[in-house]
């Protein structure tokens, strides 16, 4: 079963793994907006520009040597990087408008003070699983499309 999920093309088994690899970033994510949030005090959204960076950084090579390893590829490096970067800027902003939302909505609920340290885990993840939606849509057809040899 591993096997078949780590070699094959059919497009419910390429989701999935692209549904692991948002898995494994969104933990980078969070672990990084916690690390300069929490630990080093630097406010929240710009802690979160800064961890979705580093995530997304990590997600393009996880997706291109693990969901899309199948595919030929046609470009250097630092262009489909740059293509990655460029596509999954739109999905970037679905998720950074979704985390937002989720900080300004709980902040002016004026729920407990508990909610405080969870609320930004939770906005990570509620935008990370809109952003993956569309970004898979996009890397699948615009940048780990399958060329013909």
């Amino acid at each position: 079963m591993l096997n078949r999920l780590r070699h094959s093309t059919h497009h419910a088994v390429t989701f999935t793994r692209y549904a692991l690899v948002a898995s494994t970033i969104s933990i980078i994510d969070a672990g990084g907006l916690y690390a300069l949030h929490e630990g080093l005090g630097w406010n929240v959204f710009f802690s979160r520009l800064c961890s979705y960076f580093c995530a997304m950084t990590t997600g393009y090579f996880l997706n291109r040597h693990f969901t899309f390893h199948n595919h030929r590829r046609v470009h250097r490096l630092s262009v489909e990087l740059a293509h990655y970067y460029g596509v999954h800027s739109t999905g970037g902003l679905i998720n950074y408008g979704v985390f937002s939302l989720v900080l300004v909505i709980g902040h002016h609920l004026q729920l407990p003070a508990f909610w405080d340290f969870w609320l930004p885990l939770l906005g990570v993840w509620l935008g990370g699983v809109a952003g993956m939606c569309f970004n898979y849509t996009l890397s699948h057809k615009l940048i780990f499309r399958r060329h013909q040899d």
